[in-house]
């Protein structure tokens, strides 16, 4: 059952899964507990797939699998149980799959996909009920992994609904091209004979590069999956819905149009905009799941199909409070700008914390953010953090980086770097009953406890 987020005015936090010592048991249930004690009724989670080495929750090996480092060593399941046999009984349409893909890539020493054997990679009839055999141990492995992983969660979810507590979920825009989806929905994705993507994602040349984000994920073949009734993108959606109370879905602009760039390209600079039957889709999971309990991540340089698509879908957007201070009055991220079905922000997982963003801002931008917070000597980042949670926008979420007034060593993700990040851990003992007195206080003073 999913509970209402946008019924009143809320706050949350957002913390990475990855950050907390047993997430998906002791060290969840505290932090949930933590939460509720200071008024905070959601928490935001980054998107929970297992991923490749660089840890990235946004380059994820399976949408429909957990990653199983989340799980409590000390609170595993009993896979003799009738509980189990439910659980592959109910996970039949991708979890075979999942479990083959994973045993296959550790027997080939990590190499991607492409690079195995030709009747493996192409998943011919004969060498998949060979490999299945030979490969038994490993497969049943990767099924308790993930059977202990959706009781774990089970079990946080009731945790969290028992304290009036809702988790906002994470769905990248694109999977990894070394995943169990481009293996399996292979004509769903734009490769070629051999399964290198044939086009990759990024965003165009803006303001802050001259180059464009060239990110490297294979595009979906779009009218394949309009033309099978977006199977696939229907069960990420519900997939992950089965998880949370609201979704975000990251890169929501793509819904609209999406950048295409030749594989093989430099950088993300000779693409170019296509359509995307965002719309079709949309109306899909409508008819299906009434109020679309989605938030659209909408930063950047948004258009107006963008932004009538969230629209027709009453989907709340999302406002960055570090992006406020640059331009004029009517800056949309400013707090006098925002409208109620918005999210509002501090900083998200790609900015640096409000402390290490105030103390590299120079010149006009610091003159603008001193004058527009009325600051005084100390009072970042809770200056910032009382404006978030002011605004008019129904959900206020504040990084606990932020509310533990870290600076930029509690960093999460520098966006354009490959190494250095995902590795913050929350530190032990740091969210205190005291920090959740004061948490409430705000709370209660913003109507949002």
């Amino acid at each position: 059952m999913r509970l209402p987020v946008f019924d009143r005015r809320r706050s949350g936090a957002l913390l990475h899964l990855g950050s907390l010592d047993a997430a998906l048991g002791r060290g969840g249930r505290a932090f949930i507990d933590w939460l509720a004690d200071g008024g905070f009724s959601v928490w935001q989670i980054l998107p929970v797939g297992p991923t490749g080495p660089d840890g990235s929750p946004y380059w994820v090996r399976s949408d429909f699998a957990g990653r199983y480092a989340f799980v409590d060593s000390q609170e595993l399941p009993d896979t003799h149980s009738p509980e189990y046999q439910q659980f592959l009984a109910g996970s039949a349409r991708w979890l075979p799959d999942y479990a083959l893909f994973e045993a296959l890539s550790a027997v080939h020493q990590w190499q991607p996909w492409w690079l195995w054997p030709a009747d493996v990679r192409d998943r011919e009839s004969a060498a998949m009920a060979r490999v299945s055999r030979e490969l038994a141990a490993e497969i049943e492995r990767v099924k308790t992994e993930q059977f202990a992983f959706a009781m774990q969660w089970r079990r946080l979810r009731e945790h969290a609904q028992s304290r009036g507590v809702r988790l906002l979920g994470d769905l990248p825009f694109y999977v990894a091209p070394d995943s169990a989806e481009t293996w399996v929905h292979r004509s769903k994705f734009q490769l070629d004979a051999t399964g290198r993507p044939t086009a990759v994602a990024g965003v165009p040349p803006d303001y802050f590069s001259a180059d464009g984000q060239l990110w490297g994920n294979p595009l979906y073949d779009w009218k394949a999956i309009q033309d099978d009734g977006f199977a696939l993108w229907r069960d990420r959606v519900v997939q992950q819905l089965e998880r949370v109370d609201v979704l975000r879905i990251d890169h929501f602009r793509a819904l609209a149009a999406h950048w295409a760039v030749p594989a093989g390209a430099p950088n993300a600079r000779g693409g170019e905009w296509r359509p995307t039957p965002g719309m079709e889709l949309m109306r899909l999971l409508q008819r299906e799941l009434g109020d679309l309990p989605i938030v659209a991540e909408d930063l950047g340089v948004i258009t107006e199909d963008v932004e009538a698509l969230r629209k027709q879908f009453r989907m709340p957007g999302m406002k960055v409070l570090q992006f406020a201070f640059g331009g004029t009055g009517d800056n949309p991220h400013l707090p006098h700008m925002h409208e109620p079905d918005c999210v509002v922000y501090t900083g998200t997982h790609d900015n640096d914390t409000t402390l290490g963003w105030y103390s590299s801002l120079d010149g006009e931008s610091l003159r603008r953010v001193e004058y527009f917070l009325r600051l005084t000597p100390g009072a970042m980042p809770d200056a910032l953090i009382r404006a978030t949670l002011g605004s008019v926008g129904r959900l206020s979420v504040i990084p606990v980086q932020d509310l533990l007034r870290l600076g930029s060593e509690a960093r999460l993700n520098t966006p354009g770097t490959a190494v250095g990040n995902w590795s913050w851990r929350l530190p032990a003992g740091a969210l205190t009953s005291g920090l959740a007195r004061e948490c409430v206080l705000m709370n209660k003073v913003y109507g949002r406890s």
